[in-house]
């Protein structure tokens, strides 16, 4: 009893036990070691949730996981053994828990140094996304496991864990689930679509109705739909406490309802543009979407409360731990004590690690900072849209298109101009011919992605696996916009195989800081390999070099003429055109 009331005996104008203030001060510095391990991972994956509209669902990631943690912490065991400090200096045989902090937590703490450098310099590598996460994840599953043994690790395990689903799948992975999901969910929109009475071909992932084709594009059966459908299912399951076998069958039941309303999805659409026109499905595509995550939403909330059998099993098991706590806490004092240490691990080692965090932090911003110092800003310009000339009309960027280049801000139009001077020059009567003139202008913001993702999508890369054939490369020029300023732009011409369409391709990439030093891929005219850049040799090279995404924007311009034009035609025509489509940026 004296020992008791030691232990409740209070400091001199505090109102606290010294355990309680022992407890207090010691527990500040996990948690803020793990909210600054968390929040880094966060903020990381946001970029990729905030320009990429097939994680956009992650967003919600982080809230869903804090308020399942709340629900097990309010019900955690309390049987579990007081933990006992690890002792790294005696001679004696390393406990389990050492041995994993030994070769788990030390090297997930150190790899966060060359993590962050890689991430700064290439955000949208999406497997640093998932070293970062596994990282992050395992010095929070120790820590649990350290603060009330295996019968915390068992019991937190799924809300830490729970962060994977808001990790962007890599694209090998992604690729062919969704190429193989469009062709089928395509083919039995198809099928069904005959057996309703619609004349529809099958081409890959187009469907061919008598009034034009209709894209399955990624969209309509893309991850979005499947990880949220894996989202969903996995938050019923554990908001049900549902057993394994059960919560497999509940995320399975998911995936089915998801496929089944993207089928439903792909042949509305087919339908809307058979009977109205293929215009009015772009109207529909966004409303039968959101549809589809409400019809998962429903369809999984159902199949939990019947896999659930009833919410009477989860209050009971909880009625029951509340009892046991109240049981704990009236008739055994030391289990009460004993609560208060569950975060006594010697404040010296999170202070380490809170140094190392800032280390990495501070050390790869000043890595960064230290080879911009030289930057030569250049100066800002915006496309003028020529909105009045024949036959403009936006065209919405292809899906596959936005996923690859994940930009912040992209705009796609195309218009309609003539020519006098294009024919035959033998012919005595040189007749107009009509061109197509396309426009695509793309803008990354800082930081939002890897100066690599720019650098490799140019006209060189992307029409050739087209199927389209270069002939000819007539370098890089400087076109005027007024007589103080202009811009360079490479000249590459492209023909198709079966001949007779030519195009004049005009590229532009400009970042908002020119790094003197460093060698620019993009506009190397012989000699360079493309896609080394997407290789670890080209994201190694970024980071080496110090260089980050400050800002950078596109613009491709090209000339389709279904007649033979000649390189000087196209030069001409498209230095007319450069202080009509470009305007310069005032300083603000």
């Amino acid at each position: 009893m004296q020992r008791v009331v030691t232990e409740q005996r209070h400091y001199p104008g505090t109102g606290q036990s010294p355990s309680l203030q022992r407890w207090s001060a010691r527990a500040i510095a996990p948690l803020v070691l793990l909210a600054a391990l968390w929040f880094v991972l966060w903020w990381q994956l946001s970029g990729e949730w905030s320009i990429n509209e097939q994680y956009s669902y992650g967003w919600f990631v982080p809230f869903l996981a804090l308020f399942l943690f709340w629900l097990r912490w309010a019900d955690r065991p309390m049987e579990g053994r007081a933990p006992s400090r690890p002792n790294f200096g005696t001679a004696r045989r390393p406990s389990l828990q050492v041995l994993a902090w030994i070769f788990l937590g030390i090297p997930a703490l150190l790899i966060l140094l060359p993590l962050r450098l890689f991430e700064i310099g290439n955000p949208d590598w999406r497997p640093l996304g998932w070293l970062h996460a596994t990282a992050v994840t395992t010095l929070t599953l120790l820590y649990i496991w350290y603060a009330g043994g295996a019968p915390w690790l068992r019991h937190f395990a799924f809300p830490i864990l729970f962060v994977f689903v808001a990790v962007p799948w890599v694209t090998p992975v992604e690729a062919p689930i969704v190429q193989g999901l469009m062709r089928v969910v395509a083919a039995i929109a198809a099928q069904a679509a005959t057996l309703l009475g619609i004349p529809t071909q099958l081409e890959g992932n187009l469907i061919r109705i008598p009034n034009g084709l209709v894209d399955i594009n990624n969209a309509c059966s893309g991850v979005r739909s499947l990880q949220t459908s894996l989202m969903i299912g996995l938050l019923f399951g554990e908001l049900k406490r549902l057993s394994i076998v059960r919560r497999v069958a509940l995320v399975a039941g998911a995936i089915v309802i998801a496929f089944i309303a993207n089928c439903g999805r792909a042949l509305f659409l087919v339908w809307i543009a058979a009977t109205r026109n293929i215009a009015a499905v772009g109207h529909w595509h966004n409303l039968a979407g959101y549809s589809i995550v409400a019809a998962v939403f429903a369809g999984s909330l159902l199949l939990a409360s019947l896999l659930g059998r009833g919410k009477a099993e989860v209050t009971s098991q909880r009625s029951e731990v509340r009892n046991q706590k109240s049981a704990a806490e009236v008739g055994s004092q030391k289990s009460e004590i004993r609560e208060r240490f569950y975060f006594l691990l010697p404040t010296s080692y999170f202070l380490l690690a809170l140094c190392w965090l800032a280390f990495v932090e501070i050390g790869c911003e000043a890595w960064y900072r230290a080879h911009e110092r030289n930057l030569a800003p250049l100066p800002r310009w915006t496309v003028r849209w020529p909105k009045d000339a024949p036959g403009f009309h936006e065209i919405e960027i292809d899906e596959d298109a936005r996923g690859t280049l994940r930009y912040n801000d992209g705009h796609e139009a195309a218009w309609d101009v003539t020519s006098a001077k294009h024919g035959d020059s033998s012919s005595s009567v040189e007749r107009p011919a009509a061109m197509k003139c396309i426009l695509f202008v793309f803008r990354w913001n800082p930081g939002s992605s890897s100066v690599v993702r720019a650098r490799a999508h140019r006209p060189d890369i992307c029409l050739p696996s087209a199927g389209w054939r270069q002939t000819s490369d007539r370098g890089i020029a400087n076109y005027l916009v007024d007589e103080n300023f202009s811009i360079p732009f490479r000249h590459i011409a492209f023909a198709p195989a079966s001949g007779g369409v030519v195009a004049h391709t005009f590229f532009c990439l400009q970042e908002d800081e020119l790094h003197p030093t460093e060698p620019r891929p993009d506009l190397q005219i012989s000699g360079a390999h493309p896609k080394r850049d997407w290789w670890f040799r080209g994201r190694f090279r970024v980071v080496f070099n110090g260089v980050r995404n400050l800002g950078q924007q596109v613009m491709q311009f090209i000339f389709v003429s279904p007649r033979e034009m000649s390189d000087a035609t196209a030069e001409a025509k498209f230095t007319e055109l450069v202080p009509k489509l470009i305007q310069i940026e005032t300083k603000k």
